[in-house]
């Protein structure tokens, strides 16, 4: 399955796609042509879990540590 991070993309873009309700649906259109199709899903009920608990001290050494890796 492809991800798309709605802080990605420009506000209005993103406002649009979160505003999709369940059984809408979104026609992608490029120079005329439909390239593709976005169907709106019933949201959760209840927000995800967080993947992990980090303590505080933990986030400065995560966010030096990714940008050690990116550079």
């Amino acid at each position: 399955m492809k991800r798309l991070d709605l802080d990605d993309v420009p506000p209005k873009i993103a406002a649009l796609l979160a505003g999709l309700g369940e059984g809408e649906e979104l026609v992608l259109v490029q120079a005329g042509a439909v390239v593709g199709r976005l169907s709106g899903a019933a949201r959760p009920e209840t927000p995800p879990e967080p993947s992990r608990d980090v303590a505080p001290g933990e986030i400065f050494e995560l966010f030096r540590s990714s940008i050690e890796d990116e550079f």
